[in-house]
Formats: C-alpha cells, structure tokens, sequence
C-alpha cells in the first residue's frame, strides 16, 4: 500500500484520452504488414471478374456479342443484367442506379456486364472484347447545360429568409457574377475492391474497401434477392476513402457478389485505376450565379445564389450534397435576407457523390468569392470585410435555415491567426514586393472556417458497439466506425482505455462486422469519432459499473469514490490491478462485456422547409496562404501556411493535426491543380495519375505551420472534442484567394479577377489577361 498521497496522484496525472498516441496501425503501415482487402490469403478456387464498360455517353444497346469475351483466354463466365437474381440497382437512396446497364448506358464507363475469369490479367483483358453496338442518343455533359434543359436527378431546392428581393434593390451597392468550381476525384491510394466468398446455406461474406457496411449488405442482399442475415459485409481497414466509398463501393460488391453466387466459387473484383476512374463519381463541380447587396461598410444586406452541380445520371448522394452546400453558403457570416436555390443537374457523366466536405466546400465557397470582391471594390482589406460580417455571440447569431449559434469563437480564433501569422506585416511587406517586382507577384489571404457536424438526415446520427474485456485484462472492442487512415480505431481505444482505466496497449480493434453491429451509418460527415466514440464509451461504463459494483462487494468502501486509472482499480484504500478484479469478477458471474449505444440528441430537420437544427455544434478554423505567381507562365508556389483549428478538446492531437494537414493539401489540390475533363464524346480523359495532377511533396510548402486552438465543445460530444475529417478541407480557400490576390495585384487591386477553381495555370493567366486588359482600359 502506497502513502496515502499517492493514490490520487497516480490517478490525476494519469489519462488515455487527449494525449498525442501513435496511429493503432502505425508500425503495420510503415512495415508493410498492414492487411487490405487485396492482402486476404484467397481461398481456393478463388476466380477474379472485371466489368466491361460502355464507350457511350447516353445510347441505347442495339446489340451485345459477348461471343469474344466468353472464348477469351481463362474466362470461367460473363454474366449480363439477366444474371442478377435479385434487384439490378446499387442506388443509396432513390433507385435508378442500376449495377448492370439493362438495354441503355447513360455515361462513357457504365458497367454492361461481369467478366469472371482465372487470373485478374485475363478478365481485364477479356472484358475489351465485347462487341456492342449503339443507337446513340443527345448527352448533356455540364451542369449549365442540365440547369437550361431543366434536367434534374431530385427536384430543385430553395432556402429562403426575409426578403432579399427588396433588400437587393435597397442596397446602395451591388456586386454580380458567375463562378465555377470544378469536381475532384478521391485518388484513395486503394481502389474499390471487393471479394465475395459463398457460404452454406445461401450465406455470402464479403470483404471490401467500403466507408458503409451496412448499405452494402443491403445491397448485395437486394441483388441477390436474400435477407440482410444472409450476407456479412467485413472492413479492417481502407486505403483511404474521402467519401468515394461511402455509396460506391456498392457497385463492385454486388458485382463480386452475383459472380459469386453464381458461379459458388470465391470472387474479387479489382478496379484498375483507369477504370476505377472511370466508372466511379467525384466531388460534385458547382456553377453559380450570383447576386449581393452590400452598405458602404461592407456588410451584406441581401444575398442570392442559384447553383447548379453535375450530378451525373443518378441521383446517388447529390441530393444531399446539395442541402449542405445551401447550409454552408453562409460559412461564417451572419446572412439577414437570402435567397439561395439549389439543383442537382442530370448530366451524362459518371454519378458524382461524396467527397470529404460533403458539399460544405462548394457551398462555402461561393460566399468567399463575394466578399473578397466587395473588399475589392471598396478598396480594403479582405479581412477587415470578413471580419465585419461575422456572424456575432448574443445578436446576429441565427443561420438562415433557422439555428443558433451558440459555440461561436470564430472572433478569437481569427484574431489569434491573424496575431501569430502576422498578417498586417506581411500584408505590407507583399505590397511593397510587389511594387518592384513587374514579373513574379505575391498574394495573401486569410480564410476562415465554420463548419457544421452531423448527418443531414437525422436518423443516421445513431451508432453501436460492443466491448470485451477478457479474463486476462485485456480488452476487444469492435464498432460501426470504419477505418481509412483516419484514426477512429486509434481513438475509439483511446476512449474505451480512459473509461476502463487502462493502459491503451491493453485494448485492440477489429475489423467493422455487420455480424457484430448492426445498421451502422457510414463513416462519413466526420462523425465517425463522435458518434462510435460515445457508443463504446456507453459499452465500456456499463463493464465498469459492473466492475465497480463488484469491487465494493469484495473490499468495502462506496460506490462513488471507486476509480478506474493506471490499470489498477481504487477502492476503499486499496489499490487492485485491473487484471486482477476481472479475474475475480468472472470467477464471481458478472458479464464483462457489454453492448453500446449513442444518438446525437437535439437534432432536427425539415426538408421541404429547409428549416431546423441539423447540426450538432460547428467545428471553427482559419488558414494565411502566402503565394508567388509567375505573371508570364501562370505558375505559382505556396510559400508559407498557417493554419488553426478548433478540435475542441482533442482527443489525439497529433492525429488531429495530421488530418488538418492532409486536409488542407487535398483541398488545394481540389482549387488548384486537380481538373477533370471530359471530351466531346463524353469520356473522362483526365482518368490516370498521368493526366491528372494531385499534389506533390513539391507542392507543399516549406513553411506550414499547424495548430489547434485551444477550446472545449460546448455540446456533450466524446470528452468535448471536435470533429476533425471534413472542416480543415476549407481551409485552401486561403491558397485560391491568395492566388487571386496576387493576379489582382497585375491591375493595382483595382479590377476583380474572374478566377474559376480550379485555379490552373492556364486559367491563372486568362485571369492575368482580363485584369491586364481591364486596368489599361481604366
């Protein structure tokens, strides 16, 4: 027995939660031993399928010869829309996404029919033998072209407070535009995969990469016409997802799936890139028209906006998409009148669908363009126009869809930014640079960030867990979050270990099971954290109850003051260790292992209205981007990034700052360097590493600075935390208007340039062009 000071000691200082932990597979990662789907030993007999793709944008199949296919080298089988037992659509939420196309393709990629060959090589090979021919019918390939044809996947939106018609025409100062904003595709280092092995009784498990296992046991299930309990659905890990396989993963594992029904043998499917790229949706492009009036100040008085995305030919997530990008319009200023109205534009083009930010971005982003030309047309400073129209504490604090703003540090986060970046300084420093400097221009700009987390349909707000504590003292805990990289594993341990008050070395993660928990959501809307978090920490308090129930029986003293920390257990004086009283706990009967629920209480959300309270709380940041540009050719570097984020009270620091990292170079990626293109004919040719440009290690900079800002969630999520997947994604809105700021420069701030996203080189110097021509018009 230690003196009596001791006990508490050893307890205050001691915690698993808010401490910087390595990754839960770091060591696997680094040494190569890190299990992904395509890593599964193959049970024998294990066949390999691709899927042949249509080469029309919108057609009719006048006839199919799959005669080639089938007498190609190793081809087991080819199986067609006819094949599918069950129901032909992989759609998440309206059904017209069919997983074979049935008699018409509507884009350059559709899957027509499975290839299932004896080695991968083989089925790919096979699958570009099929002779179709098409009646080809008109294509609509842009969002401007669906918004004119009045072509929609779900019916237009519209969100609308006070009267911002009159309020436009009061205005004393008005500011008009058009923008776009291009898509973005996921490049997740591991394509989709999936691989589908029969079992007794109908039973079919399927491993895949998949941020939803629960949707693709639905799906396969539907497709094979079974019940849910036929089919078990297994991830351990992903090798990253950034929402391209929340809904899509669907498609390849239905289609691994009837294959493997089919045939009884075990079945992979494995996109190569170009067809992964092919086959698979983006993040959505946007085209907006806008209009804003705003006071001598700079404030805004009244805003409209009408954008349209490229949704594809189905529905998918779009609709969704849609409702967070009018939610995130006002990103972090107070908005009295709006009129925002939304459509998700049916284009023949792959079926676009999440991506980190969910529709946030776009949203966001459109108001950020407004104000930094209402600063330019004013003559100030960015900043000082954001900074006036931020939304306020106890006034001007209510959204247009309806709710408050109760968590807003938005004021001290960017006056904190503002402070450490020195921006005020550089600001003049870049001015003067500029004045001598007639070929390469910088550019600066401080963005900020608020972001709301929750689903936007409530009842996906709810998750489960189980957890296991063994007789050893070791612990198992087994949730619906899926891992991509991301460390919810890392965390959700973290937790468990806190409130079990262990060491975390003594807890392990499996892989997300739909035979373990059930009617999971995805992991998506960066709630994986918060919502199984709260559900394995329920798990674990109820074992710990137990336990604590126990411990009183064995050596006395009150319920209250027993604690769980530094494996041991704090009893009546007497310090137990934790492996110790489970021991003696399943000698005695009391279960150690629990089952754990958690729904984020408080939300609401009325779609026809747009109106309630869809989100839990908003996670806050800010970013400074410094860039140089080259006038002559349109290239550019980022020279220095500071970055804040408010993670509330982080529960792994160096995990969040690593996603704030990643976070921000993939979102430059997205503004600056990542165009998709499709040709006339409808096709993606930007489908391969080698047409299409992700940030590099050289397109880092060299100066990046990161922090959190020091705050506490005022809702009760997990130990007062933040998410931290989706907001830092807005942070490089600070590169483009920098980028911006330094083509406005060309023309002495005097002319706004009309820079599109992404910011390209090419489209950096038709921005040059447009300021030059019009300053020497002034």
């Amino acid at each position: 027995m230690n003196d009596a000071g001791a006990p508490a000691i050893k307890q205050a200082a001691w915690a698993a939660v808010g401490r910087a932990r390595p990754h839960e597979s770091a060591t696997l990662h680094v040494l190569g031993q890190a299990t992904y789907t395509d890593d599964i030993a193959e049970t024998a007999g294990t066949l390999h399928a691709a899927l042949g793709l249509s080469s029309k944008p919108h057609a009719h199949i006048v006839s199919l010869d799959l005669s080639p296919v089938r007498a190609a080298r190793g081809v087991v089988s080819v199986l067609t829309v006819k094949d599918i037992p069950g129901t032909n659509d992989c759609g998440p939420i309206i059904h017209d996404d069919p997983i074979l196309a049935d008699g018409k393709v509507e884009y350059v990629g559709q899957p027509v029919f499975i290839v299932v060959a004896d080695t991968h090589d083989n089925a790919r090979r096979a699958a570009r033998l099929a002779k179709i021919e098409y009646e080809e019918l008109p294509a609509i390939l842009t969002p401007q072209e669906a918004h004119a044809a009045k072509s929609y996947v779900v019916p237009p939106m519209r969100l609308a407070r006070g009267d911002a018609e009159t309020a436009f025409a009061n205005a004393p100062r008005k500011v008009a535009g058009k923008l776009y904003v291009g898509g973005q595709e996921q490049f997740y280092l591991e394509g989709q995969i999936a691989y589908a092995i029969p079992g007794e009784d109908n039973g079919m498990l399927v491993q895949c990469s998949t941020q939803h296992p629960s949707e693709m046991q639905h799906v396969v299930a539907h497709a094979l016409g079974l019940h849910s309990h036929h089919v078990v659905v297994e991830c351990r890990r992903m090798g990253g997802g950034f929402g391209g396989k929340e809904s899509q993963s669907a498609l390849w594992a239905s289609a691994a799936a009837i294959a493997a029904h089919k045939l009884k043998r075990p079945v992979k499917l494995r996109a190569d890139r170009d067809d992964d790229m092919l086959v698979t949706g983006k993040r959505h492009c946007f085209y907006y028209e806008y209009e804003v009036g705003y006071d001598d100040a700079g404030r805004i008085l009244a805003a409209k906006v009408d954008m349209v995305s490229r949704a594809g030919f189905s529905a998918d997530l779009s609709g969704p998409v849609a409702t967070r990008a009018v939610c995130h319009y006002d990103n972090a200023y107070y908005l009295s009148d709006v009129d925002i109205r939304a459509a998700c534009g049916k284009t023949n083009t792959q079926s676009n669908t999440a991506f980190r930010g969910f529709g946030g971005p776009q949203g966001a982003i459109a108001m950020e363009y407004v104000l930094d030309e209402i600063a330019r047309n004013l003559g100030m400073d960015a900043l000082d126009v954001r900074k006036l129209n931020f939304y306020g504490k106890t006034e001007r604090n209510v959204t247009p869809y309806g709710q408050a703003v109760v968590d807003n540090v938005i004021h001290e986060l960017v006056a904190e930014l503002e402070t450490s970046s020195e921006y005020r300084t550089r600001r003049a420093a870049i001015a003067a640079f500029n004045a001598g400097s007639p070929v390469l221009k910088k550019g600066l700009a401080l963005t900020p960030v608020k972001f709301g987390i929750a689903f936007n349909v409530t009842h996906l707000n709810q998750a489960g867990a189980l957890v296991h504590v063994y007789v050893d003292g070791s612990i198992m805990v087994n949730h619906g979050g899926t891992e991509m990289g991301q460390g919810i594993n890392t965390k959700v341990m973290q937790v468990v270990a806190h409130e079990l008050g262990v060491d975390m070395d003594h807890v392990r993660a499996t892989a997300t099971n739909t035979s373990k928990v059930a009617n999971t959501s995805a992991t998506a809307a960066s709630t994986g954290a918060d919502l199984n978090g709260k559900a394995a920490q329920d798990a674990a308090r109820q074992i710990k109850e137990r336990l604590a129930a126990f411990a009183v029986a064995q050596y006395g003293g009150e319920l209250a003051d027993v604690r769980f920390a530094a494996d041991t257990v704090f009893v009546n004086g007497i310090e137990v260790p934790f492996p110790h009283l489970v021991q003696k706990a399943y000698l005695a009967r009391v279960q150690l292992w629990s089952d754990g629920f958690y729904a984020t209480p408080g939300l609401s959300w009325d779609a026809k209205t747009m109106n309630g309270r869809p989100f839990s709380y908003f996670a806050y940041g800010a970013a400074v981007s410094e860039v140089v540009v080259d006038t002559l050719t349109g290239e550019w570097k980022l020279l220095r990034a500071d970055a804040l984020y408010d993670a509330g009270n982080s529960l792994n620091p160096a995990i969040d700052i690593g996603q704030v990292e990643g976070a921000f170079i993939q979102g430059m990626g997205w503004l600056t360097t990542e165009e998709l293109w499709w040709n006339p004919g409808g096709k993606l040719m930007t489908h391969a590493p080698s047409t299409y440009k992700i940030p590099g290690v050289s397109d880092c900079p060299q100066d990046f600075r990161v922090r959190l800002f020091e705050n506490r969630n005022v809702e009760d999520s997990i130990h007062r935390s933040k998410a931290v997947g989706e907001p830092p994604l807005l942070l490089p809105f600070s590169v483009f208007f920098a980028i911006r700021d330094a083509v406005s420069s060309v023309g002495g701030h005097r002319v706004n340039p009309p820079l599109n996203a992404p910011a390209t080189s090419e489209e950096i110097l038709d921005a040059i062009a447009f300021v030059e021509a019009a300053a020497s018009r002034a």
